[in-house]
């Protein structure tokens, strides 16, 4: 999944190599002895923290190196004081796998707060938000998912402009709903696909920077403060309210997303007023999580995703031609 990591069981490619193994790799890149200890990881990457040249740091295992790259490239681009993203300090190749070393950023995670203090740190995260809103893209060409040379340089979106990106859910071209349709009922997924499509023909055409998994894990807060914004592989060129429209698809199954969508009702309703956008966006969100889940076998995530949609489509009367 790209949202929510936690309900996902990882990917078949992840690496499982053993701290020894990572140990030694580090030791030659950096030529001084470490301890590793384990952190919270994702779908994709195996992640530790060390301590070396008097600096925390992290390193994560990959067989790929893109997700890495973009990391990279959004502390190059997007960092600033307001949108503070830990820079990187190496991403190698050793023994058929890719190590990223990048400087850890202090906190913890979104999730991991306690439902007590959410509430503190909820105008700290829309603030973030808006940092990430005015974020001038101009050295990346064309919209959705972008890909950065390993080496540096622009970035390249995979689609013509951002109306492209949200209807390209129902193409046939890039998802494969029929194989889904194995294991999920496409008389239901049908009618959201059609009311993707149809929104796609009126979304507006905008560019600006989407983290694309922002709001739980990927966010890092110490002292009521947000200290860093982490795994850049989603990101996007696009609407940036699709960010806030990914906060209110994974509302009910986290606490800090509650707590985030609760304080844009209460305090920031701004940010809803386009009711039908933030839905659709939230659609094409739950749709990507079907096909993933289905694809991957997970009934239980397959499940969760779709009665999610259906409860959006029905909460604000779309897809009524299902």
């Amino acid at each position: 999944m790209t949202s929510n990591e936690d309900r996902a069981g990882g990917s078949s490619r992840k690496t499982r190599l053993q701290p020894e193994e990572i140990t030694a790799m580090l030791r030659a890149e950096l030529g001084e002895s470490i301890d590793l200890h384990p952190l919270s990881e994702g779908l994709e990457s195996q992640a530790f923290g060390f301590t070396a040249k008097g600096q925390e740091w992290v390193v994560r295992v990959n067989p790929g190196d893109a997700g890495f790259a973009k990391d990279d490239f959004a502390f190059r681009y997007f960092a600033s004081p307001a949108l503070p993203i830990p820079p990187v300090l190496s991403i190698t190749r050793r023994d058929g796998v890719f190590l990223c070393v990048s400087k850890r950023a202090a906190g913890i995670t979104l999730q991991d707060v306690d439902a007590w203090r959410l509430d503190l740190i909820v105008q700290p995260v829309a603030s973030v938000l808006d940092a990430m809103a005015a974020v001038d893209v101009s050295m990346i060409a064309g919209c959705g998912p972008f890909h950065v040379p390993g080496s540096g340089g622009s970035g390249r979106g995979g689609f013509a402009d951002w109306p492209a990106f949200i209807g390209a859910i129902a193409d046939p071209r890039h998802y494969d709903w029929q194989v889904v349709g194995q294991r999920a009922d496409l008389t239901i997924i049908h009618p959201l696909l059609a009311e993707i499509e149809a929104f796609a023909a009126v979304c507006p055409d905008r560019r600006g920077l989407v983290h694309g998994d922002f709001g739980s894990n990927n966010v890092l807060t110490a002292e009521d403060r947000i200290t860093g914004v982490i795994d850049w592989s989603e990101a996007m060129v696009g609407d940036p309210r699709y960010d806030i429209a990914n906060i209110l698809f994974w509302r009910p199954w986290l606490d800090c997303m509650e707590a985030q969508a609760s304080f844009f009702e209460t305090a920031q309703p701004w940010r809803l007023r386009e009711g039908r956008l933030l839905a659709c966006y939230q659609l094409r969100i739950g749709l990507e999580n079907i096909h993933q889940a289905a694809l991957a076998q997970d009934a239980a995530d397959l499940a969760w995703a779709l009665a999610r949609c259906q409860s959006i489509a029905k909460d604000v009367g779309l897809a009524a031609r299902g």
